[in-house]
């Protein structure tokens, strides 16, 4: 077993997951306390790096494309004190960190990780009910549906409306951008049927994001529901050209679509996971 205690948190790692716990230290953001405890299977991994500083150091995990629906949700966006697969490292313990590095990268090996993406989320997301106050609103999701609900500071034309209540079944996807400069943030539902997308100020299935103190946690909203939403590689399988095959399909054109399976993957179109998963789907047919 392998572990660093550093205030910005506590890493383990027991060969077969890391739980990352972060620390108590005022400094630590407010997302990463209300995340909690995560505990990160090494098959979701895709590497692990360790940068050393003049004061301090940093650790960082790498997961693999698809495992975890909060980096889906946030599209890479949130800001280094919020990422919970970053730890910093103390001047002291750069030794420590060296060798927690090498352990995972040793159990990567051994354990044959890849590191191309999955087709499933290996992280399940945060725990129900949640509750967030940020902004202009309050987004509550209990894994059936979204309700917002205005603050005295939401847009009148917005507010007029009244609460929101938005079905799972009717969410198609879900966006969290952080304020950046003088643009606005926001947490917006794409809803089916809903009109063309407006300002977050206006659109009343979202929440607009000021950049304070609050506004990351509309990250974890965004990442329930993502987790819930049909995964990322699902739209691309579905993407790959199809060649309709009557009922009656010959064995000769089954073994044509194989093939065209084939070319796909080693054009780079389909990832392995991709691959199997259109594979299976003809096998069953012939």
């Amino acid at each position: 077993m392998a572990e660093i205690i550093q205030k910005d948190g506590i890493w383990v790692f027991d060969g077969d997951a890391l739980r990352l716990t972060p620390g108590r230290d005022k400094n630590v953001s407010v997302l990463r306390r209300t995340l909690g405890e995560l505990a990160v299977p090494l098959g979701a991994l895709a590497g692990v790096s360790f940068e050393q500083g003049r004061r301090s150091g940093r650790l960082r995990l790498r997961l693999r494309d698809g495992a975890d629906p909060l980096l889906h949700a946030t599209g890479g966006r949130l800001a280094e004190p919020h990422d919970p697969y970053q730890l910093t490292v103390e001047a002291d313990r750069y030794g420590v960190a060296e060798y927690f590095t090498d352990e995972v990268r040793d159990a990567l090996l051994l354990a044959r990780v890849p590191g191309t993406p999955v087709s499933e989320y290996l992280l399940p997301g945060p725990p129900l009910p949640l509750t967030v106050s940020a902004g202009d609103g309050t987004a509550s999701f209990d894994g059936e549906q979204v309700r917002l609900e205005w603050n005295w500071k939401t847009e009148d034309a917005k507010a007029a409306a009244g609460p929101r209540t938005l079905a799972l079944a009717d969410i198609l996807g879900v966006e969290w951008q952080p304020s950046a400069g003088l643009e606005n943030g926001h947490l917006r539902f794409l809803v089916r049927g809903a009109p063309v997308k407006t300002r977050a100020k206006y659109d009343p299935n979202a929440v607009e994001l000021w950049g304070f103190k609050r506004d990351p946690l509309m990250a974890l909203v965004a990442t329930a529901v993502q987790v819930r939403l049909p995964h990322p590689s699902a739209a691309v399988v579905a993407d790959v050209p199809q060649q309709p095959l009557a009922p009656e399909a010959d064995h000769d054109a089954l073994l044509r679509r194989l093939r065209e399976l084939g070319e796909l993957r080693r054009e780079g179109v389909l990832t392995d996971e991709e691959f199997a998963l259109a594979k299976q789907a003809v096998l069953k047919r012939m």
